[in-house]
């Protein structure tokens, strides 16, 4: 059994306990002597304690501070899942507000300034979120060591991964700077392409806070227990993004006005001002320092990094492009059925949310467990995540199949005669994303725990198999070959998550069972 530490000191490196008990002073000595050493040693005693319950309080959010102490419950385990994966959803959803805010801002300028912005920030968001994939890598490297108790080489992990995530965004920089000749390339009009050039041209300096501040920061501070530090940075800077946005866009609060070119300047002034403000709580904050010691990034610590990281970055490539290719298609549909899509999947990405951060919680628990040498307990981690991400889809899928038209209210009017075809359609689509999201919950949770054992080439090939070679042929086959039409698209996104849920599902099993059948050897 691993000695107890404090503050990450393994006890036999603790100072207090080496001069309260390695004491070897003669038999004879006066009371005054014997009553100083048991003083001294009182108050060594005392102050391991404090220092204990500190440690403890630091780490309760991952429950991590137990692991010296016999593997938790199963009700621990979805208590501790729990209480780490809030922070990182509510952080999660207040992306997408700012987002929405984006959205509504531009679209008071006009449908033109509306496309060109719209188009700009999606192909922001495709670029950094392919390339935050890498980053991942982060928190199971990070959780691991502390796992092992092995803290002294988080500030190596840290470090590095900042590298890499300067790195990162030189290729996102590049990419971005060729938005004008990439959209006329796909046939786009001219003055759009110059639009969402202009407008990349803006967001592209926002790439590197980006990598750091949400590719980086989000994939070590839950592992280190500072998930809350997430949440409250993101939660501000909804209201600063929307405060930057009406007034650069509209000349407002004595600021410039540059108009649809401000919501560009405005997000890219917030995830700078985010990657700052975290990476001062982390810096600054006495209980976090020790984890960001300075200290050299290492060439093959990067390596490593990579290795675990890149398949995670095309596993969310396949994904987006299977996401993609259905709207294109829902789109040579008509566009009422387009718009009916654009509200399933719209409710369906907000759901989504909650299991994408219960699958970075069980990224974070798995692979600290492992790292400890518990293997049974990083199993249990696991399927207890599984169990929470099926769980809270399965109740959003029955609020989406006993109150779709509801729903749909909070998006077209419902009594508007033109509007009919559109409701219906919608609200037929949300049945179908009922059973969509419970697999789709299953396998990003069940990813998230394939990461945690370090896990990422084979579910990336189950992941491309599932997508393109279940979702994709099913989805089309159903929409034009039997008349489907969304609805079909719809049932082809449910057959390839399922088919990656399942695929996930198996290999977590099978890999964490060799695990502990090995005795915690991978």
């Amino acid at each position: 059994m691993r000695l107890a530490s404090v503050d990450g000191i393994p006890a036999a490196a603790n100072p207090h306990q080496k001069c309260a008990c390695s004491s070897t002073a003669p038999r004879s000595r006066n009371k005054l002597s014997v009553w100083t050493e048991k003083q001294t040693a009182r108050g060594a005693l005392a102050e391991r304690v404090a220092l204990s319950r500190n440690s403890a309080s630091n780490m309760n959010p991952t429950g991590m501070s137990r692991a010296l102490s016999g593997p938790p419950t199963l009700s621990r385990h979805a208590a501790d899942t729990a209480r780490l994966a809030a922070p990182l959803a509510i952080a999660q959803l207040s992306q997408m507000a700012m987002s929405v805010t984006d959205t509504v801002l531009l679209g008071s300028l006009g449908p033109d300034a509306l496309a060109a912005g719209g188009l700009g920030a999606n192909l922001f968001f495709v670029v950094v979120t392919l390339l935050q994939g890498v980053l991942t890598s982060v928190s199971v490297s990070v959780s691991h060591a502390r796992g092992a108790q092995a803290e002294e080489r988080v500030p190596h992990i840290y470090w590095t991964g900042f590298l890499l995530s300067l790195l990162l965004a030189v290729p996102a920089f590049v990419l971005l700077s060729f938005a004008a000749p990439i959209m006329m390339a796909f046939g786009e009009p001219a003055l759009l392409a110059h639009n969402v050039g202009e407008y990349c041209a803006a967001l592209r300096w926002g790439a590197p806070a980006s990598l750091i501040g949400i590719g980086l920061m989000r994939s070590f501070l839950p592992a280190i227990g500072a998930a809350r530090r997430l949440l409250w940075v993101s939660i501000g800077g909804v209201f600063v993004n929307g405060f930057l946005n009406y007034g650069l866009i509209h000349g407002a609060y004595g600021l410039p006005r540059i108009g649809f070119l401000g919501s560009a300047v405005a997000t890219t002034i917030t995830v700078w001002l985010t990657a700052l403000m975290l990476m001062g709580l982390l810096h600054l904050r006495p209980r976090f320092r020790h984890f960001v010691t300075a200290t050299r990034p290492n060439v093959p610590l990067m390596g490593e990094l990579f290795g675990i990281g890149w398949p995670v970055a095309i596993t969310y490539g396949v994904e987006s492009m299977l996401l993609l290719a259905t709207g294109l298609m829902v789109g040579l549909l008509g566009e009422s059925q387009l718009a009916a899509h654009q509200i399933a999947l719209n409710v369906a990405s907000v759901a989504f949310m909650v299991p994408l951060a219960i699958g970075q919680a069980a990224n974070v628990r798995v692979g600290f467990w492992s790292g400890a040498g518990q293997p049974l307990a990083a199993r249990h981690a696991g399927f207890v995540a599984l169990g929470l991400g099926v769980g809270f889809m399965c109740l959003s899928g029955l609020f989406l199949i006993t109150a779709p038209r509801f729903i749909v209210g909070l998006y077209l009017h419902l009594d508007d005669p033109a509007n009919a075809p559109t409701v219906a359609l919608a609200s037929s689509l949300l049945g179908v994303a009922a059973i969509f999201q419970i697999v789709d919950g299953m396998q990003t949770v069940g990813s998230g725990c394939l990461r945690g054992l370090k896990d990422t080439r084979v579910p990336m090939i189950a992941a491309a198999f599932g997508y393109w070679g279940i979702g994709f042929p099913t989805g089309y086959t159903l929409a034009f070959h039997f008349g489907l039409g969304a609805r079909g698209l719809w049932w082809g996104l449910a057959a390839g998550l399922a088919s990656v849920a399942v695929l996930m599902t198996l290999r977590f099993h099978r890999k964490s069972l060799r695990i502990v059948d090995s005795g915690g050897a991978a």
